[in-house]
């Protein structure tokens, strides 16, 4: 299980670290150097929506790569899916800019931003399903969430190295090809991760579907018609955790750059601390779904980011380091609560069958109604002088929606994962 996991996670956080190295450049640099033409404001939008592009490739991702997963198996997704990832980064730190060739500079951008999404999509159904169906009964949610730790160390991976080029360069030097460097780096994390998950078996689950010629013909097919208020209620459960992630992660990182007495520097270090405090407790919390179950756990998340929204909006707006960060925890250890279970809920909703489709497609579907958007809605909720309590409003209503679908799912941790269609299906 120790070697599973390692590969499982070691995947996640690469695969992530390529996918929030673009939030970060969007943020910083990626408006005026391929959106020339624009106002800072509508430059920033501009790279924004680049970044929506993404979100949106990500159920499409999960929907090829799911099928392939529950038609072949759980280990060639992870292999494929990291090599689409990495290689769309590499270039995005190979191109030129909008000076160099033009328009064909932000054309190809979302390009290779749309296939970073689309890899991710599919690596986090495989990376969580090789730990799940591997996990022994009773500890599920503990050896699936490793690889929920996955993105917080991508995300310090990806930010530690913009710090350092940020902190280290000057303005000029770090748009110039400061920036381009994390996205090169992006293919020797990918190179490393390959070399890991080489030796991963296939997991008992599907190995036993292939046992008992019982695989899915059409997964994807099957998932619709069966399948599709599950998927869309744990999507819409999903949808408050990637507004709170990407609002303190990716928005506030613009939102304090444009304020000159923070800088991206300040800004840049908070998020981090409060990143590695998120990663810290998800083992702690995914004992904790192992013991009283996933949808507490899951409903104790999103209550916590409903409730904290203005007080992150108001410590934000302090401008001081401490209680930025303290905004920042706050919201980071609430949706953690949450997604620290997700690997193992998803898992438990879904038929093994069609549970690499289903899942996927149900938590990247998620992404693209929390995520894709929210950093365009606050930055334009953010604008003039004053506090943006419209972002604080919109988070809170966010949390209300998932709330209510969470309501209408069932509790899962009594199911064995190695079942067949589970009654919560």
């Amino acid at each position: 299980m120790v070697r599973i996991a390692a590969a499982s996670f070691v995947g996640t956080a690469i695969e992530f670290y390529d996918f929030f190295v673009y939030g970060t450049a969007a943020a910083l640099v990626l408006g005026p150097l391929f959106f020339p033409g624009f106002s800072p404001i509508a430059g920033t939008l501009a790279a924004f929506a680049t970044y929506a592009v993404g979100f949106v490739a990500r159920p499409l991702g999960a929907v090829v790569f799911g099928r392939l997963g529950d038609r072949r198996g759980r280990r060639p997704v992870l292999v494929v899916s990291l090599v689409l990832t990495g290689v769309a980064t590499v270039l995005v730190g190979l191109l030129p800019t909008y000076e160099r060739i033009g328009v064909a500079a932000p054309i190809l951008l979302v390009v290779f931003r749309f296939c970073q999404g689309f890899g991710v999509g599919g690596e986090w159904g495989g990376a969580v399903l090789l730990a799940a169906e591997h996990a022994p009964p009773g500890r599920r949610a503990l050896w699936a969430g490793i690889p929920q730790a996955g993105p917080s160390i991508g995300f310090l991976l990806a930010n530690g190295l913009m710090l350092i080029l940020s902190g280290s360069l000057t303005d000029a030097q770090f748009h110039a090809w400061g920036w381009r460097v994390p996205f090169l780096f992006a293919g020797v994390l990918a190179t490393g991760g390959l070399l890991l998950r080489a030796s991963v078996e296939e997991t008992p689950a599907f190995r036993a579907l292939v046992a008992g010629n019982e695989t899915s013909a059409s997964p994807v097919v099957e998932v619709l018609r069966g399948h599709w208020r599950l998927v869309l209620l744990a999507a819409g459960a999903l949808a408050c955790g990637y507004v709170g992630f990407y609002l303190t992660t990716t928005w506030s990182l613009q939102y304090a750059d444009d304020r000159p007495t923070v800088g991206r520097t300040t800004m840049l270090a908070c998020i981090m601390i409060a990143v590695s405090g998120m990663a810290l407790v998800t083992p702690l919390f995914a004992v904790v779904g192992d013991r009283y179950g996933r949808k507490p756990m899951c409903l104790v998340g999103c209550a916590g980011m409903g409730l904290w929204a203005f007080p992150m909006l108001g410590l934000l707006a302090t401008g001081e380091p401490m209680w930025m960060t303290l905004g920042c925890l706050g919201t980071l250890v609430a949706f953690m609560a949450m997604f620290s279970v997700v690997g193992a809920y998803l898992s438990e909703l879904f038929e093994p069958r069609v549970r690499c489709t289903g899942a996927s497609t149900a938590y990247n579907l998620g992404g693209v109604l929390g995520g894709a958007l929210t950093p365009m809605v606050a930055t334009e909720l953010a604008r003039g002088d004053s506090t943006p309590w419209g972002v604080a409003a919109y988070l809170a209503g966010a949390a209300t929606v998932s709330a209510t679908c969470l309501l209408l799912l069932p509790e899962t941790n009594v199911v064995p994962v190695t079942d067949g269609e589970p009654a919560a299906a």
